[in-house]
């Protein structure tokens, strides 16, 4: 009779030790350990995609991708492979300060293949960037005419929710508006971001908890935000309309 074998775990710091980190042009710090879905050319090239301008305010941290990141009551453990019994308690990532850098453990095995593994790098660097840069001012100012234009659909559940606070007259209604702002454009950096990785089709966007940004103001937003963080030599964004059949 066989037996099948949990897949062996390390701490984060064992996982440290053991994945040799290596930089991107961009200067961004990452390392692979294990058996993960993204093969070695997909990797270093979605890690070289995120502009300069962006990764130069991810100080002291590196990225992880491992199988597995795994909540174990208060403590976070590193599986080498992909485990039906350890994905019951994987997350999608986990941030961990060690020493005086935070390491961010992103599981590729909890997603189906490199655009939500991409997606899932991306928002992490997008929200660590607007957390350290703030929300640029001409962006701030195309995405509120945009709400008040009443705009259909938004960007994430965050943005989504927000932005209906934010319109909403009452106490809280500045309180909500930044908090808006801040999700959309960190939104819109991963989205961006990811575009520049990979030839994105809006429709795989598509979210069911919340209506998506139509079209025309979501290409706005990405524009903007090009605008801003012109990609790499190497990389390149255009925005292109087609009729669906």
């Amino acid at each position: 009779m066989s037996e099948t074998t949990q897949a062996p775990t390390l701490t984060p710091a064992e996982a440290i030790r053991r994945a040799p980190v290596s930089q991107a042009p961009n200067g961004i710090c990452y390392a692979a350990m294990g058996q993960v879905t993204v093969n070695t050319g997909d990797l270093e090239r979605m890690v070289a995609a995120v502009p300069r301008m962006i990764a130069a305010a991810l100080h002291h941290k590196a990225y992880y991708f491992v199988p597995l990141a795994v909540n174990q009551g208060d403590e976070t453990l590193i599986a080498e492979r992909y485990d039906v019994t350890l994905s019951d308690n994987a997350v999608c990532h986990r941030n961990l300060n060690i020493g005086d850098s935070q390491c961010v453990f992103i599981s590729t095995r909890l997603m189906d293949d490199r655009f939500s593994v991409a997606f899932e790098f991306y928002i992490n660097v997008a929200h660590a960037f607007v957390e350290q840069a703030g929300v640029a001012e001409s962006f701030a100012d195309l995405v509120w005419k945009q709400a008040q234009d009443r705009v259909r659909g938004e960007t994430s559940l965050d943005a989504f929710e927000t932005r209906k606070a934010a319109t909403t007259p009452g106490p809280q209604a500045e309180k909500a508006r930044n908090e808006y702002l801040t999700a959309a454009f960190a939104d819109a950096i991963a989205i961006y971001m990811l575009a520049i990785f990979l030839d994105v089709d809006y429709y795989d966007l598509r979210e069911r908890e919340y209506p998506l940004l139509a079209p025309n103001p979501l290409a706005e937003r990405l524009r903007a935000v090009a605008e801003l963080f012109p990609p790499n030599p190497g990389f390149e964004f255009n925005v292109y309309y087609k009729r669906r059949g």
